[in-house]
């Protein structure tokens, strides 16, 4: 039975959000993943840019299309912000990356329905086949936090 971090990649199409004005690199591992599997992906930075070609958009109302899930990588005082962003923008699921959870924002996707994966790196679940992250993958499992 796959578990809800796994299942959070069956949807269509993503964005993912970062901000790469600070020390934070835009999270390309995640985004490559997920178009490796053909999803629609959308990129979000406020330093804007592109990344593998694609265009990267300033923030979630310049998005082309719908998504149904964002995956967060941004730093910890700019996560309860685009939280709320992101339920504004009506997606319901949000992946924010590891040790840029607040509980602030934990809280804020609660009160408005979303549903949350957080703790752990997302590219351990987009990203199949041997990898460092594979490697923590199968930590993961063998100490049944997977």
């Amino acid at each position: 039975m796959p578990s809800s971090r796994e299942e959070f990649w069956d949807r269509s199409s993503y964005v993912f959000i970062g901000d790469s004005r600070g020390s934070r690199a835009f999270p390309k591992l995640s985004y490559e993943g997920a178009r490796k599997l053909g999803k629609t992906v959308y990129a979000v930075d406020p330093a804007g840019g592109t990344v593998e070609g694609d265009p990267v958009y300033a923030d979630l109302d310049a998005l082309p299309g719908p998504v149904e899930a964002a995956v967060l990588e941004v730093p910890r005082e700019e996560t309860a912000g685009w939280v709320g962003r992101i339920a504004d923008a009506g997606i319901e699921n949000v992946w924010i990356h590891q040790q840029t959870d607040t509980p602030e924002a934990l809280q804020l996707a609660r009160d408005r329905g979303l549903r949350v994966e957080h703790g752990t790196c997302a590219v351990m679940y987009v990203r199949p086949g041997f990898s460092p992250h594979a490697i923590h993958r199968f930590i993961m499992k063998l100490t049944k936090k997977y």
